[in-house]
């Protein structure tokens, strides 16, 4: 499915950690909690597997997620996931103690948005700003569903491939397990390993 060197599977773990330090930054500023995040971990998973994947093997179990389109250096749908139960917690975090659970679920949908906005902005931002171009990207779109729900909204296509990316948030109180998927076709998977080899080559020189 994909042919990606220990050093270029390397490099991106180090990138996307750069990019979740980022992120962890930005969240901590809006919780008024420190946020530590795990140095994330990356597999290249087919469609159904990573619909398994997320959905931790419990079928119909339903997870909140946000997803923005991104072109330029390369093609990509990412989405930021939670499961779905915690993603009231989160908004909770956000906004304090003293808001009743009414208003909570009335503006989960918001507050989720602009958390997934941060980030997968912090992780894309920082692949264009190692790699020297750009990528831009759309507005949050908010989801709920099972994990195969979520993964089909972005079409069916066999040769796709989902990057999927592990990260622990751990708060003060809270440890919160999330995920960040980027569906690539393979000519997005070429340009991505492209790109990866274009900045290994500019860190250690020409190979």
């Amino acid at each position: 499915m994909v042919n990606l060197s220990e050093l270029e599977n390397d490099a991106l773990v180090e990138i996307f950690n750069i990019g979740v330090g980022h992120a962890a930054a930005s969240m901590s500023e809006i919780v008024n909690e420190e946020v530590a995040m795990s140095v994330p971990s990356i597999t290249f998973l087919n469609r159904a597997d990573a619909a398994t994947l997320l959905g931790n093997k419990r079928d119909g179990d339903r997870i909140c997620g946000v997803s923005q389109h991104y072109d330029g250096a390369f093609a990509t749908e990412a989405i930021l996931m939670f499961p779905e139960d915690k993603s009231l917690e989160i908004v909770r975090l956000m906004v304090g103690d003293s808001m009743p659970l009414e208003q909570l679920t009335e503006m989960e949908q918001e507050a989720m948005s602009e958390i997934g906005n941060i980030i997968l902005n912090s992780c894309v931002g920082t692949l264009a700003n190692l790699f020297d171009s750009e990528l831009h990207g759309s507005l949050p779109v908010y989801h709920v569903g099972t994990s195969t729900e979520i993964l089909s909204v972005f079409g069916e296509h066999g040769d796709d491939v989902v990057l999927m990316l592990h990260i622990d948030f751990v708060l003060a109180k809270h440890q919160i397990h999330g995920y960040v998927a980027f569906v690539l076709d393979l000519s997005a998977l070429h340009d991505l390993k492209e790109q990866v080899n274009r900045y290994l080559a500019k860190v250690f020189g020409p190979a």
